[in-house]
């Protein structure tokens, strides 16, 4: 069973969703989860 994580931000792009997203999939890996980060960007 799928289960999703959705980190979402405004505008400013420097304030460390990045970081955040590979904290939690590190922690997530090292229990064991399968873990896959997909960077969505709409402002084409």
């Amino acid at each position: 069973m799928a289960r999703y994580i959705f980190v979402a931000g405004g505008v400013m792009s420097g304030i460390g969703k990045g970081v955040a997203v590979a904290s939690i999939g590190r922690i997530l890996k090292s229990k064991g989860f399968e873990v896959t980060a997909v960077k969505i960007d709409p402002y084409i």
